[in-house]
């Protein structure tokens, strides 16, 4: 018998390309008052604002722009967006970018509406209000926040990663337009590309997942690596950047449903302490950790083989499952995905990453049990790379 199960997601989720102009008039229909707009200076510099601006002006909606998120949004980014929304008297907020500022803007709404600091909410439904109505336009193919439960904030003093799982934080709107994500850099679509896949293979894997789960990751796991490559090298192709911002979506309603594993653990203690990109840390570490995790689910690992292109055929499930790894480590390859030694990374620092990533909430989804002992060796394994 299949078990009684929450399902969260946005109410209106528009993705395609044009979604940002019909995102708007859905916004206006609802009469939400006047936004913050919580984006970073990066997303400024590149027009998209002046896009979301025009439109706002011609339509009448007031605004006011936050645009000094961090690409690890911290504590003290939280704290200078909710003061510019209380100055400004604004009512909701409009989310522009990848994952941090839809991050931040998330941190921002739940502290407008539940007060307190926002490391009281470190951890799973701790807030007892709705956030403030987000209106969340994403312009990565990656961490899909727009859709999720889930935010993530640096804790700068502490310097650790605090993720939040909490469904009074799920935007009211999600707006994925693809021509918003034409002409990105090759390095960061990569990064977010390998993000959205390391999103989908965990979920797919993951000790929460079932059927609604298991069919939207692998459809996603399928779409991305039809169309990362493409995407990465030619940054105008719509029809890539389409397939890359679906396989994000359906990536994040999967895993906002069931959770994620150790590689996510893993990778938030790189972006936290030498401010790792959140993607590249993931597509790092992603090969070590599937390696490790195949023997958990050998038929599943051989399915994820196979929507990546590998001709599994009348192989084992464990032979077949072997394909996955291969699989991962070319694609990273192809798109250029660092490594480990050439990053930031200090071995001495090992202990206590591997300590932390342990107690990381993502840890207890991990289809295979992990200690420290354990996630150390896969770091080391993954510097050695």
């Amino acid at each position: 018998m299949l078990s009684v199960r929450k399902i969260y997601w946005p109410a209106v989720n528009i993705v395609g390309p044009g979604a940002l102009k019909e995102g708007i008039q859905e916004l206006v229909n609802m009469n939400l008052g006047k936004a913050l707009i919580v984006t970073d200076d990066g997303i400024v510099g590149i027009g998209i604002i002046s896009k979301l601006t025009e439109e706002l002006d011609r339509l009448g909606v007031e605004y006011s722009i936050f645009s000094k998120v961090n690409p690890n949004p911290t504590v003290k980014n939280v704290n200078d967006g909710l003061k510019i929304l209380k100055k400004e008297s604004c009512d909701f907020i409009i989310s522009v970018g990848g994952g941090s500022p839809q991050d931040a803007a998330k941190a921002i709404g739940i502290l407008a509406t539940n007060g307190g600091d926002i490391r009281d909410y470190n951890g799973i439904f701790l807030s007892k209000h709705k956030s403030l109505p987000i209106v969340a336009i994403n312009t990565t193919s990656g961490t899909a926040s727009e859709v999720t439960i889930n935010y993530v904030i640096t804790d700068e003093e502490k310097k650790i990663k605090m993720v939040m799982v909490d469904a009074n934080s799920l935007a009211t709107i999600s707006i994925n337009d693809p021509e918003l994500m034409i002409k990105k850099p090759k390095g960061l679509t990569a990064a977010t590309g390998m993000d959205a896949l390391t999103h989908a293979i965990e979920a797919y894997t993951t000790v929460g997942a079932y059927r609604m789960t298991d069919a939207l990751t692998l459809e996603s796991i399928k779409m991305i690596g039809e169309s990362l490559v493409d995407a990465v090298e030619n940054g105008e192709n719509l029809e890539a950047r389409s397939k890359m911002a679906w396989g994000s979506f359906v990536a994040g309603l999967g895993f906002s449903n069931c959770g994620l594993g150790v590689v996510h653990s893993m990778a938030h203690q790189l972006g936290s302490e030498y401010d790792l990109p959140h993607g590249v840390a993931n597509a790092i570490l992603l090969p070590e950790v599937v390696e490790y995790n195949l023997s958990s689910n050998y038929k599943k690992f051989k399915e994820i083989a196979a929507a990546l292109g590998k001709n599994v055929g009348c192989l084992r499930d464990e032979d077949g499952a072997r394909l996955a790894v291969e699989a991962i480590r070319e694609l990273s390859e192809r798109i250029a995905i660092p490594k480990l030694k050439d990053t930031a990374f200090n071995i001495i620092d090992l202990d206590k990453l591997s300590s932390q990533a342990f107690n990381d909430i993502c840890t207890g989804g991990n289809p295979k049990e992990v200690s420290p002992e354990i996630i150390k060796e896969i770091y080391l394994k993954a510097y050695n790379a």
